[in-house]
């Protein structure tokens, strides 16, 4: 599938960041000759819902964008006829049933951008924590703490976006599982979550 008539997207780092965002918190649904795009952003991320709105001016400059408050969040919304043009993962169902899988376009997109497109999985559905752990130094019982970075989608097809998309970063990651199913991937070495600070950093 190519581009949509009206054009590639104007800004494409702004949207390798947003097509992160859409698969880990994204959604479109048909209203009359369009869709509206429909971003979640978690009420505790004020910087994330306005810079979700300015990358989605940035795609296409001039389209509306307007904020839908829910219970903990708040959608991000935008309506356009192009959306499932620019977002041809969308389909019936959930993401996690359905293959994922990008355009040769869309492809190219991530591949100039790719940390743009890490920032805007993380930014939707990871996060950037602080572990701790105690270790016996001289007898005596010490408290450690470390940074490290998850990112968690029931998506097989979405994880290995990510994971593909670190390896060319040089970013280590482990896969954790929940129920022995795999869920979760974590960044922790510390060479690799500084990198991911120096190009993803926290929510905000």
């Amino acid at each position: 599938m190519a581009p949509p008539p009206s054009g590639p997207p104007a800004d494409e780092a702004a949207y390798a960041y947003l097509l992160g965002l859409y698969l880990g918190d994204g959604c479109l649904s048909p209203h009359r000759r369009g869709h509206y795009l429909r971003i979640a952003c978690a009420d505790a991320w004020p910087g994330l819902v306005q810079q979700c709105r300015e990358t989605i001016t940035r795609v296409r400059p001039g389209v509306g964008v307007f904020t839908v408050q829910k219970q903990g969040c708040v959608m991000v919304t935008s309506y356009l006829r192009d959306w499932p043009r620019l977002f041809p993962q969308h389909g019936p169902g959930r993401k996690h049933e359905r293959r994922i899988v990008l355009e040769e376009w869309q492809r190219a997109i991530v591949d100039a951008y790719p940390w743009e497109f890490v920032r805007g999985l993380i930014h939707s559905d990871g996060c950037r924590i602080t572990n701790w752990t105690t270790r016996v130094v001289g007898g005596e019982r010490k408290r450690y703490e470390y940074p490290r970075y998850f990112f968690t989608n029931v998506s097989d097809d979405i994880r290995r976006l990510c994971t593909d998309t670190l390896d060319r970063l040089g970013v280590e990651w482990t896969q954790c599982t929940r129920n022995g199913n795999p869920y979760n991937i974590s960044v922790a070495k510390k060479d690799s979550v500084a990198l991911m600070d120096a190009h993803v950093g926290a929510k905000y």
